[in-house]
């Protein structure tokens, strides 16, 4: 198997050898490059392609959250994990909706990081669905009426079917516990899935369960 080619992206040269010291020694990870803000980080990662991004929020000259939303829109888009000193922090939240797949603090074990790193290499999102309804409730009340309305219209354009594994995808089930919860094949359930990403110009289930928290489906039942 291949090793996971990751790029290491923050501002502060002591958190990036840290990272590098924690990370380096994994047999399934292979640290191909090192930026200080997400100007140099889009640069390199076009040269040295990634297949996970490590990147820090705060940054100069770019943050990571204009990195995030450009790394993302490229066709051979690495996927991104969020480093952060705060689980609940609005920037997090924009992250995610920019298209991170997932989030780490700072101070988490090098297990949990490495961990995080497997999982979205392996198109698994690193979000529990509590986490996700703490980060929405951190929105302030007049953004999320605004959001509530426009994330119901958009979903309204769903089949029915579609609807309903959104939803799902929205409570973090797998595709095999959606499959044993809608009475279909995991196949279609991925089927499903790939046509909601495409219908709604999505990227990750991330994005997915956002979108329905938005909506307050999940609140409805």
């Amino acid at each position: 198997m291949n090793a996971i080619r990751l790029l290491l992206v923050d501002d502060d040269p002591l958190v990036r050898s840290g990272l590098t010291f924690m990370l380096g020694g994994a047999d399934d990870v292979e640290i191909v490059g090192e930026a200080a803000d997400g100007q140099e980080a889009l640069t390199l990662a076009a040269t040295v392609r990634p297949d996970v991004v490590l990147m820090d929020i705060r940054m100069p000259v770019m943050d990571g959250l204009a990195a995030t939303e450009r790394l993302r829109a490229r066709a051979d888009a690495p996927e991104v994990v969020v480093l952060t000193t705060f689980h609940a922090d609005e920037q997090v939240l924009r992250a995610l909706r920019a298209g991170a797949a997932g989030f780490v603090l700072k101070d988490a074990s090098p297990a949990d990081i490495l961990g995080a790193v497997r999982s979205v290499a392996g198109g698994d999102p690193v979000l529990s669905p509590a986490v996700t309804r703490q980060l929405m409730t951190h929105a302030a009340a007049s953004e999320r009426d605004v959001r509530t309305a426009g994330a119901r219209q958009r979903l309204d354009t769903l089949a029915e079917r579609e609807r309903a594994v959104a939803v799902e995808v929205g409570r973090g089930k797998s595709n095999a516990d959606i499959a044993a919860t809608l009475y279909m094949s995991v196949a279609t359930v991925k089927t499903h899935v790939s046509r909601v990403m495409t219908k709604l110009d999505l990227n990750n289930r991330v994005q997915i369960a956002l979108l329905v928290h938005d909506a307050g489906l999940l609140d409805e039942t």
